[in-house]
């Protein structure tokens, strides 16, 4: 009579430790799904609520609050499975069932609690440190530093109007300027200081001044940019592309030149040495990357690569792309006679590029070499560069840029880099940020640059980008 006693209880108690496991199993389940949909809204909330990292009391808060809920379930679950171990084998299944419901309705007390207090629409405490929350910010933060009240103004968070999230996903409009702003205050305070809705300040060069020294993106201002005097439409864009501006369309200011003519001229000073005869369409420009030219052997002032070879390498494939160089816009207006659409970005250096470049028809990006490239990932199909990336510039500093380039262009995009020159000590190390990329190589050239006693060299590549698919 015993055995079949003890069968029957073992029988019972293995189906109450079934039904114990799955309570148990459910429970963890339900945490850790409502603890990760916790996280995954206080991350966005964070986001929302500009909790950054000079809110230290902020960012401690939410640390310690979840921090102690999470170690609160972890110690009752822990606690639970020992005592579990210990109970009595007689204990019935009645018992052990309601001791267990009461165990899970614990837990998801707890894991409510901790829901409610992540949730911003049920908290008053986090929606009082809102910065939007008000009309007044309890803290204007960067404002605080500046002295001119128009800057004071522009770097302050515009809430909207309505009080809900806008058509980006917003709750208001977060204005930046570069951190180096803060190490130029002067510099940037002049730049800011003007009369609203009066006429700007000649100080273009001031501005070029901050972007190149990384106060970039600069504010927005409310004063209009000063005209060319007389104003003269541009040529037709099918004659546009060759000739010389009408003299007149350029508010000529702080160059040495004061009109096309000057700059055209072989014997006029421009500013910017790579860049002398860049103004000479007729003679200078006409010929580059169509044929090739003996003139100047020990400057290398021709390409190593002419466009029609390029695009023989990808057929009807490249359609768009960017020229990060220094220059009139020439590369894009020969590549618009591939019907192939290139957009410059230049900056002006001792001389009117973007006026020129936008006065032939053609789109200048005004841009410096501190900032990432405006465009999203994997759509340009050809990135070129020339007399621009040289032996001058820092190995991390090309690695940024490299990536930055990578990022832009479409799997089997081609980067085009045309005539990088530096010393012969230094080519393998700059040869081996170049390799990095992995690309494919169609193109790569070495040659002495024989104008300095041939301690320097030109490199001249076109490599393509890999698929790189999701791994």
């Amino acid at each position: 009579m015993t055995k079949p006693n003890i069968s029957v209880k073992l029988r019972r108690w293995g189906g109450v430790r079934r039904q114990i496991s799955v309570l148990g199993i459910l429970a963890l389940l339900v945490s850790i799904a409502t603890l990760s949909r916790f996280f995954s809204i206080r991350s966005r909330f964070i986001s929302d609520t500009l909790c950054n990292h000079d809110n230290i009391e902020c960012q401690s808060g939410f640390r310690s609050e979840t921090g102690i809920a999470v170690e609160t379930v972890v110690d009752k679950i822990q606690k639970e499975m020992n005592e579990m171990r210990d109970m009595p084998v007689d204990s019935s299944a009645e018992t052990i069932v309601a001791r267990y419901s009461a165990f899970l309705a614990d837990i998801l007390g707890l894991i409510e609690s901790l829901q409610t207090t992540g949730n911003p629409r049920e908290n008053s405490e986090i929606r009082a440190v809102h910065p939007l929350a008000g009309r007044k910010q309890p803290s204007d933060g960067p404002a605080e530093f500046f002295l001119i009240e128009e800057i004071r103004k522009y770097v302050r968070v515009k809430p909207n109007r309505l009080g809900k999230q806008n058509f980006m996903g917003a709750n208001g409009t977060f204005t930046s300027i570069g951190h180096a702003c803060f190490e130029m205050k002067k510099d940037i305070e002049e730049f800011m200081d003007y009369d609203v809705g009066e006429i700007c300040r000649d100080d273009w060069k001031l501005a070029q001044k901050l972007m190149v020294h990384g106060c970039d993106p600069l504010p927005r201002r409310r004063c209009f940019a000063r005209a060319p005097q007389l104003y003269s439409k541009p040529f037709p864009i099918n004659e546009s592309m060759w000739k010389l501006p009408d003299n007149r369309n350029v508010r000529w200011s702080q160059y040495r030149c004061k009109n096309f003519t000057c700059l055209a001229s072989s014997t006029a000073r421009k500013g910017f040495f790579k860049c002398a005869d860049c103004f000479n369409l007729s003679d200078h420009e006409l010929p580059r990357w169509i044929k090739q030219a003996d003139s100047g052997p020990e400057m290398n002032l021709t390409a190593d690569f002419l466009i029609p070879e390029v695009l023989n390498i990808k057929p009807g494939g490249i359609r768009i792309g960017l020229d990060f160089s220094v220059g009139t816009g020439t590369f894009a207006a020969r590549m618009r006679e591939f019907n192939v659409t290139i957009v410059s970005a230049t900056i002006n250096l001792g001389a009117p590029f973007n006026e020129m470049i936008a006065l032939r028809g053609l789109v200048p990006l005004y841009l410096t070499i501190n900032q990432r490239l405006p465009f999203f990932d994997n759509t340009l199909d050809l990135l070129h560069t020339t007399r621009f990336l040289d032996g001058w510039i820092d190995f991390v500093l090309l690695d940024f840029i490299l990536y930055d380039w990578d990022r832009v262009l479409r799997p089997g995009g081609l980067l085009w880099i045309d005539s990088f020159f530096c010393l012969k000590e230094d080519l393998d190390d700059y040869l081996e940020a170049f390799k990095m990329l992995m690309y494919r190589k169609h193109k790569w050239i070495v040659v002495p640059k024989l104008d300095k006693d041939d301690r320097e060299v030109f490199f001249s590549a076109v490599l393509e980008k890999p698929p790189r698919p999701f791994r």
